[in-house]
């Protein structure tokens, strides 16, 4: 399941990716994203991996096309977990999936929200 997460505002996005990922989770976060992306140009998104499980092979058809269609609009892309690959995936997300990934320990996600936020780092 991927759901919304309450903190997001504006051009800020940020879902919480729970259990396993299914191909249906991207018909509720596609339509979001598209419309911020009209509306702002660029977003900054944050994905809190720490209930994650696994994603479904059938999902990775609709991952893949999300990176192709959104990248050049996700800014910045805050991957939040505890895992050493969810790390390494922060690292490969740049060129595939945003301009700039970064990663952020569990404890951190006060901190991945305000990168998001901090217009500094732009």
């Amino acid at each position: 399941m991927i759901k919304k997460l309450d903190n997001s505002h504006d051009n800020i996005i940020g879902y919480a990716a729970i259990g396993s990922i299914t191909k249906d989770d991207y018909h509720v976060m596609v339509p979001e994203v598209e419309a911020l992306a009209k509306e702002y140009g660029t977003i900054h998104m944050l994905i809190d991996m720490s209930q994650f499980k696994w994603e479904k092979v059938s999902a990775w058809g609709a991952d893949l096309h999300f990176g192709r269609e959104f990248r050049k609009n996700i800014e910045k892309l805050a991957i939040v977990g505890d895992k050493r690959w969810e790390k390494w995936l922060a690292k490969l997300a740049s060129p595939f999936y945003a301009h700039e990934s970064k990663f952020f320990h569990t404890d951190e996600m006060d901190a991945a929200w305000q990168w998001l936020d901090d217009e500094s780092n732009n």
